[in-house]
């Protein structure tokens, strides 16, 4: 039977197919279960959730001020017709897709490749880092600078060190770890405004580049390339996408025409390249002489994507399916013979009365599938589904149980796998209640062989 996670109770860690829960989170609960094990305990990091809900509305009022006297009804009406003027907008080159927005799964938790290090988006302009490794830096970090609003996206650098991407309107913000004696170099060139320090912990942050976009637009996905030379970036407002040589603070676009980018992937080898589109295409690319195969979906648009660690298929969510679909290629890179195949997760309906897939993070080994869904009934409402998955060659799953998070009616706003932990699948999740929580999975393959 899958565990399940009584009202009231919080998920702990997974010990071999069985999900430990407690009455509250507490390190000392977690230094019993998987510290012995592992050696050291992740323990929650707090935020304050209600700044993710912040509209932007909201934000604009805060930058213009409070207007006063006579201003007030001028004031009023000129942001009615700002309004009106971006909604007629939106209507004309995005009709329905703005609306759409919400249901993608952009990446606003992410760990460092190779270090015990986690960056999550904790309000529309900021970011909080926590490195488990820096004993003199216990608590949290924030990542704030002028350049930085209306986050969508984050996502480490591999091979760069401690170098952290953060998609914003305008450009991406670019962090760099500074240490005394070794202070992250900010590229030459780049405006005289960055080098940003970052409040609390140890380790300083600088803010070492802003890679500005075309007419300054939101940044809505992001994609290093597997060795961290090449940084892909899209918005939903723009026509194409762009690879950046990030050394250069060079931004080259890829192909334009597409529009409405809402997702980009790519591989774990670097051969192909994934990106999807709100009007429910989506398009594989081969790295070599960049061309691609358009594919399109009824089971409405891609909501979120992960690769398999040999980047020989791909799992996909579809905004109008309980059932996820896998691409797999046929023949060795760079051949783009792929066929798009079903992985069934009957529980996901019939058990907790969901109403469809809303996130999915698959971890680097390829043995557990987290999944999110939408609705639910009471019981399952706010969970996080976890699942055994198989590649024996088809993907296969078997659920295991449900993750319960801390609060009064939690609900999972991200979710990522630590890709490179050596000792099992590391999940974290931020969760509406205002933590992020990390949840070892360990099982016989990996700590306890």
């Amino acid at each position: 039977m899958p565990s399940f996670p009584q009202p009231g109770s919080v998920t702990i860690c997974e010990i071999n197919r069985d999900l430990i829960t407690a009455d509250s989170l507490s390190d000392d609960r977690a230094k019993e279960t998987y510290g012995k094990i592992l050696g050291m305990v992740f323990s929650p990091i707090p935020f304050q959730a209600d700044q993710l809900a912040s509209t932007s509305a909201e934000q604009e009022t805060q930058e213009e001020g409070r207007p006063n006297g006579e201003n007030t009804e001028r004031n009023s009406l000129l942001k009615e017709l700002h309004s009106f003027a971006i909604d007629s907008i939106r209507r004309v080159f995005h009709p329905n897709y703005v609306n759409m927005l919400p249901e993608v799964d952009f990446k606003g938790l992410s760990w460092h490749q190779h270090k015990h290090i986690i960056a999550f988006i904790s309000g529309p302009n900021q970011v909080v880092l926590r490195d488990y490794e820096d004993s003199e830096g216990k608590d949290a970090c924030v990542l704030t600078c002028d350049s930085q609003r209306d986050i969508k996206v984050l996502e480490w650098r591999p091979n760069g060190g401690k170098s952290l991407s953060v998609a914003c309107k305008g450009g991406i913000c670019i962090w760099a770890a500074s240490y005394p004696g070794n202070v992250a170099s900010v590229r030459s060139g780049a405006a005289s405004y960055l080098g940003t320090l970052s409040r609390g912990a140890g380790t300083r942050w600088t803010l070492v580049d802003f890679l500005r976009s075309h007419k300054d637009e939101q940044i809505s996905a992001l994609s290093w390339s597997p060795d961290g030379r090449y940084l892909a970036s899209a918005s939903y407002e723009s026509s194409s996408f762009t690879i950046w040589d990030v050394a250069q603070g060079l931004g080259t676009p890829i192909r334009r025409g597409l529009g409405c980018i809402s997702m980009l992937k790519w591989s774990p080898t670097g051969d192909y390249f994934f990106a999807a589109k709100l009007d429910g295409t989506f398009y594989l690319w081969e790295t070599n002489t960049w061309t691609s195969e358009t594919w399109s979906s009824t089971s409405g648009f891609v909501t979120g994507a992960t690769w398999d660690p040999d980047g020989r298929m791909i799992l996909i969510a579809f905004s109008g399916s309980a059932t996820l679909g896998s691409i797999h290629f046929a023949s060795k890179p760079p051949s783009l013979d792929a066929h798009l195949l079903p992985v069934d997760l009957p529980e996901i309906m019939s058990l907790t009365g969901s109403h469809g897939i809303e996130k999915i993070a698959w971890d680097a080994s390829g043995e557990r599938l987290a999944v999110s869904y939408k609705g639910g009934d009471d019981v399952y409402r706010g969970l996080i589904s976890i699942y055994d998955a198989r590649r024996t060659p088809l993907i296969s799953a078997s659920l295991i149980g449900f993750i319960r998070g801390p609060g009064e009616n939690p609900k999972p706003i991200s979710f990522s796998f630590h890709d490179k932990f050596k000792q099992g699948p590391l999940l974290s999740v931020c969760w509406s209640s205002g933590f992020c929580c990390t949840y070892p999975l360990i099982f016989h393959s990996h700590s306890l062989s």
